[in-house]
């Protein structure tokens, strides 16, 4: 009775360990996303980003934004890493953060007064009004690199 009990308790354990590390080794891959911000005219400032999940919040708001980060600027380009995303569909916006707020200054009827961008480079104007998130999304299925051009006035 006792190498019955042993045995099954044996296989129990076997069972249970190899479960969870069928469980680690299923466990959901992630990829790295590299933005690369062309177009900068200021070096003296920093660029920041911010990736968005959905569009609650995007552009200039934080409610669905999944990573952040600023850079500081070292020549008419700027490239950051963001590590971990899940796959599934982002949209990025950045802005060339001249006073060190972390955010897009407007003027009284919202027109940018610092460099911002989005990706997929959406055309941006008084017509146009603010990118909306299935503009500026993609999907993300493993690491990749998207380009977005810095504007500084609209288009």
């Amino acid at each position: 009775m006792m190498v019955k009990t042993f045995k099954f308790s044996t296989l129990l354990c076997a069972t249970v360990a190899g479960l969870s590390l069928a469980r680690i080794a299923i466990a959901a891959p992630t990829a790295t996303l590299t933005v690369v911000v062309d177009g900068v005219r200021n070096h003296n400032s920093q660029i920041c980003m911010r990736i968005f999940s959905s569009q609650r919040g995007f552009p200039f708001g934080t409610t669905s934004e999944v990573q952040s980060g600023c850079t500081q600027i070292t020549g008419s380009s700027v490239k950051k890493e963001f590590s971990g995303l899940k796959p599934g569909t982002y949209a990025v916006a950045v802005v060339d953060d001249e006073n060190g707020d972390h955010k897009l200054n407007r003027n009284l009827i919202g027109i940018p007064r610092e460099g911002f961008g989005v990706s997929n480079n959406p055309t941006v104007s008084v017509k146009t009004g603010i990118p909306k998130f299935n503009e500026a999304s993609f999907l993300l299925k493993q690491s990749s690199t998207i380009r977005i051009s810095m504007k500084y006035s609209l288009d």
